[in-house]
């Protein structure tokens, strides 16, 4: 059985992460974007890991530029960006692709575990949301539009 622990990413500043290492925490796995609509919630975002990450959730953005272009920038400029803008402090990994034949291994796992709307595969835009439980396996899959602060109740849960 395949759980997120069986794979590994890049952070923002290329070192390659084992996603084990977060074994035994919640996850919140975001593809995230720099001049999106749904930009803002970075701070959404960063409320949670302030809230829940010393309960032991982890929140992880994955910039992506695949949705009308808006992450175009480096790994390096999307990451100050989130920084200066949104104060975020969650991991930021590096910019993958979500969807198509180049998309992450990850990504193609986590849309196999939680397809979408109509059992839809693919990632429709900015900030789809998985949230992993504590045995690496996918609880439940968001919407763009669903707020952070939204999902408070499921990760109280997932984290109990």
């Amino acid at each position: 059985m395949t759980t997120v622990y069986d794979f590994e990413a890049r952070q923002i500043d290329g070192k390659t992460v084992p996603l084990s290492q977060f074994r035994g925490k919640a996850m919140l796995i975001v593809n995230t974007a720099s001049a999106c609509g749904y930009t803002p919630q970075f701070g959404g975002l960063e409320e949670l890991h302030q809230t829940y990450g010393k309960k032991g959730l982890v929140v992880l953005g994955f910039p992506c530029n695949q949705f009308g272009s808006q992450d175009p920038g480096s790994n390096d400029e999307i990451a100050q960006f989130c920084q200066v803008n949104y104060g975020v402090s969650f991991p930021m990994m590096a910019k993958i692709d979500v969807n198509g034949a180049t998309a992450d291994p990850l990504y193609q796992w986590l849309t196999a575990q939680a397809p979408g709307l109509l059992g839809s595969k693919s990632i429709k835009w900015n900030f789809t949301k998985f949230l992993v439980g504590k045995d690496g396996r996918v609880i439940k899959r968001y919407a763009p539009a669903d707020a952070p602060a939204a999902l408070a109740k499921d990760i109280e849960a997932a984290l109990a």
